[in-house]
This record gives C-alpha cells, sequence and structure tokens, in this order.
C-alpha cells in the first residue's frame, strides 16, 4: 500500500486524496490547519508546508509528494515561492516524485488553442512566475535531482467555479444570473475530478515525468451555452442571463483585492480560452466525465452549501 503526501485540501486536492484512498492507498494530507476529507486511509496533519525540514520528514517513505496548494490570489507573489521551494526540497530528499496541480496562467495572452507543448510566454508578473516555478521543478528534474510532472487544468466546475462565485444559484432558483463575464466567447472548462484523476495517474506513471499534461476537458462551450446545459441537466428553469458591465466590476476592485486583482486574468474570458487535452487522452485512456453528470454534482454542491 503506498504512501501518497498531498499538500492542500481545496477542491482538487481533498478529491485526489478521497480518489487515492479508496483505491486503496494510504494519503497524508497537510494543511496549515490540519483539514481534509475523512477517511480511514487519510491521515490529516497540521504543518506548514513552506518548513522544508517538517515537510521533507513527513514526505518520507512516499511514492509522490502533490503540490495541491492554492494561496490566495493576492498573495501568489509573497506565498508561492517559499512554499514552492520547500516542495522542490521534500521531494529530493524523499525521493517522492513531485506532482504538480498547475494551471495555463504561465501561457499568457494570446497563445490560440493550448496544448501541453504550448510555449510559456507570460510576461506579467504573476502570470510568469507560474511559468518560473514549473521550469526550475523542470530544471531539477533533468539535473536528476527530482522527478516532476505538471498537470494543469482550465477553470473548474464543480467548486470554485462560475456558477459556485456567480450563476448556479441564481440559476438553479429561475433567476436572472450576472456575469462577470462576457457570454458567447468560448472557454474550456474542467471537471475537479477528472483533475484528480489526472493527478492519481500520472504520480505512478514513468510515462508522464520531465513534462506537462493537460486535463482531459470537455470541448470549450460559452458562458451562455454552459448555463444552458446546467439548467437543463438540473431541470431549472431557462437560463436567464445578463453581463456585469466592465466598469461596475473596476469599481468592486477598488475596495476588493481579490476582485481588483482578477484584472490580471480577464484576457481569459474576453478571448477565447480553449485547451486541447488529446494527447493525455490518448496516452493515458483518460476521457472528462459526462458533462450533464458534472454539472449535477456542481449543483448538488450548491445546494448543500
Amino acid at each position: 500500500m503506498n504512501l501518497h503526501v498531498i499538500v492542500g485540501s481545496g477542491a482538487v486536492g481533498a478529491t485526489t486524496a478521497r480518489l487515492l484512498a479508496e483505491r486503496g492507498d494510504r494519503v497524508r494530507v497537510i494543511t496549515r490547519s490540519g483539514s481534509g476529507p475523512a477517511h480511514p486511509a487519510i491521515e490529516r496533519v497540521a504543518a506548514d508546508a513552506t518548513d522544508a525540514d517538517r515537510l521533507a520528514a513527513l514526505t518520507e517513505g512516499a511514492v509522490a509528494l502533490y503540490n495541491c496548494a492554492n494561496p490566495a490570489y493576492d498573495r501568489w507573489l509573497t506565498d508561492w515561492p517559499p512554499l514552492a521551494a520547500s516542495l522542490l526540497t521534500a521531494a529530493e530528499r524523499s525521493g517522492a516524485a513531485l506532482v504538480v496541480m498547475g494551471c495555463l496562467y504561465g501561457h499568457g495572452p494570446g497563445s490560440g488553442v493550448m496544448t501541453a507543448h504550448t510555449p510559456l510566454a507570460a510576461t506579467h508578473p504573476k502570470l510568469r512566475m507560474r511559468a518560473d516555478m514549473w521550469r526550475e521543478a523542470l530544471a531539477w528534474h533533468e539535473a536528476g535531482r527530482i522527478r516532476a510532472v505538471e498537470v494543469r487544468a482550465s477553470d473548474y466546475l464543480e467548486a470554485q467555479s462560475i456558477f459556485s462565485f456567480a450563476l448556479g444559484g441564481r440559476l438553479l432558483a429561475g433567476k436572472r444570473a450576472w456575469s462577470p463575464a462576457p457570454l458567447d466567447v468560448p472557454h474550456s472548462f474542467t471537471s475537479t475530478t477528472d483533475a484528480a484523476r489526472t493527478l492519481a495517474t500520472v504520480a505512478t506513471d514513468e510515462r508522464s515525468f520531465g513534462r506537462a499534461w493537460l486535463v482531459p476537458s470537455h470541448p470549450a462551450m460559452t458562458i451562455r451555452q454552459l448555463a444552458d446545459r446546467f439548467v437543463t441537466a438540473n431541470g431549472a428553469p431557462a437560463a436567464k442571463l445578463a453581463t456585469i458591465p466592465h466598469a461596475a466590476v473596476r469599481a468592486v476592485g477598488l475596495f476588493d483585492r481579490f476582485v481588483r486583482e482578477l484584472e490580471t486574468t480577464r484576457y481569459q474570458f474576453t478571448d477565447p480560452f480553449v485547451i486541447d487535452s488529446t494527447e493525455t487522452t490518448q496516452t493515458f485512456a483518460l476521457h472528462p466525465t459526462p458533462l450533464d453528470e458534472v454539472l449535477r454534482d456542481t449543483a448538488a454542491r450548491l445546494r448543500a452549501a
């Protein structure tokens, strides 16, 4: 029974932990508070993952160390560097494979249809930092110091999504929902379940290391199309949508740091933001979870919350 160590217990970290535990592995989830999913095979540990000595000790004997952390978006430039450095050190000392839950920010605007081979060309400091994190992990891999792999996903559906932040509750209630993004621009969306399945797969497959993989995701849809599919899948009234004027969003950003920081990635919704995950599907036989199933799960989470 292999040991897997997961740093972070957000939507992807918790889902990955449950998936590994349910398939018979031992899992250690590390967060500052000691939170995480409840399961007999999951050990929850309260620790500061930026402490490389502590993290290395907790990772001793593990087959994989997963970076599923998610610092507050407005604190990326301060919180990510020490955490990324600690993860590299812990992976080197323990011999565990470093499995990074990444994102598409490192590609930057104007990337076209993105694959795992699309250049990491972001120039904004926050976006470039995510690319630099992977470049450093890859350099350690190529130097033989660690084994590393990164998994990249687009915006999630079930949790921490446009449904949980803005649209879902009002759509389920048959009310007009206000979108902070344009309604008719193609955008790829990813299931957190599929992100977890991809992480668990690449972590122990020698073919995966030394490169990035995209999570199998459904064909791109506009927010309008996705909302229509959401209400149909959940038996809700027809979707009524409107767009929040960008000037209003920027005005909120004067008082809300998180909203203000989102201006950095607005291009992801004003321009087509599309991925092609064919290579992951062909290599590992991983396919997206049926979209209606994902959207019903999304609604169930909203109702439970």
